[in-house]
């Protein structure tokens, strides 16, 4: 769905990665960072694009994956040293003992109209009160899309145990509404915006309400050790993100970025609803990410997030 960026020159100006590195460049000047076909990733493709991260004496190459889970499996495995996903996985994860799982940077939040429940008008599904007993498509059991449909029919009282989930790629799911193969599905944008254009789907529910409101979804983790033994590495791919962030509040610089790597018109660009960027965690945030894991009965003992929190450039 996106394509691979290589390694960006600059647009213009001098070239600080020598500056950059501090007192003698940075431990690893050459990274892999995993990534799936979201809206949320539009400040990294602004930092790789605009020269942020060159600036910073720093490569970053793209390594696509289908999901949160999957993008986190390739880190695990060793094929890329930093995973972009939503949270719960990594939280997972932690808690099974899986990794040693270090947070390194915040990416969204739920922000209103950017992620939603959706059908089509043929689906018997009408209103949040009919998903119930349906089938709802995810990109993965534990992920964002699943916990916080959940959590949000759990608002409204709905039962969610006899719901059957549906994990697919997010770019696959429109299609699967419109052919009758699933009943609902949870999309972020670009995907709410283009299944809305595409096969009419409509918003049953917006995620970001009730318990989920300005809820924490997605960001960047990393193992512990490629954390302790990149410390340098690792700031200048913070500070160029958060550069990235602060630039993405300007639309005009990241729609051109979401219509060439998202594979939207630009009129769907231009439609879309983005989510909250941010780039610092901040440990009493993140820490409703395991406490609705918990409620949800992922998992079975509290775990505190601000261990997991890598240090945070200034």
């Amino acid at each position: 769905m996106l394509a691979t960026l290589g390694a960006c020159g600059a647009l213009g100006g001098e070239d600080t990665s020598k500056a950059a590195g501090g007192d003698g460049g940075l431990e690893k000047p050459k990274i892999k960072v995993s990534l799936l076909p979201v809206v949320d990733l539009a400040p990294l493709r602004l930092a790789q694009e605009g020269g942020y991260f060159k600036a910073e004496g720093l490569e970053v190459e793209a390594v696509d994956a289908p999901s949160g889970q999957a993008s986190m499996t390739k880190m695990i495995g060793g094929e890329v040293d930093i995973a972009f996903s939503t949270y719960m996985p990594f939280f997972v994860a932690k808690s099974k003992g899986a990794a040693d799982i270090r947070l390194v940077a915040d990416a969204v939040s739920a922000s209103p109209k950017s992620n939603a429940v959706v059908t089509v008008p043929t689906s018997s599904v009408k209103t949040i009160n009919d998903l119930a007993g349906k089938k709802i498509a995810i990109t993965d059991k534990n992920t964002a899309s699943h916990l916080l449909t959940v959590s949000v029919m759990k608002d409204h009282g709905v039962d969610t145990s006899k719901v059957t989930w549906v994990p697919m790629a997010l770019p696959n799911i429109g299609a699967a509404l419109a052919a009758g193969q699933v009943d609902a599905g949870y999309l972020p944008e670009p995907f709410l915006t283009q299944a809305s254009k595409v096969v009419g789907a409509t918003p049953v529910v917006d995620i970001a309400t009730g318990a989920t409101q300005d809820f924490p979804l997605a960001g960047f983790g990393s193992l512990g050790s490629f954390v302790d033994k990149n410390p340098k590495t690792l700031a200048a791919f913070q500070r160029a993100l958060g550069k990235a962030v602060r630039d993405s509040a300007d639309r005009s610089k990241i729609e051109p970025l979401i219509v060439k790597y998202a594979k939207v018109d630009a009129e769907t660009a231009s439609l879309l609803t983005l989510p909250t960027f941010g780039s610092t965690l901040d440990p009493r945030r993140l820490q409703r990410v395991p406490d609705l894991l918990q409620q949800t009965g992922v998992l079975t003992a509290k775990l505190d997030a601000a261990p997991m929190l890598a240090p945070q450039a200034g």
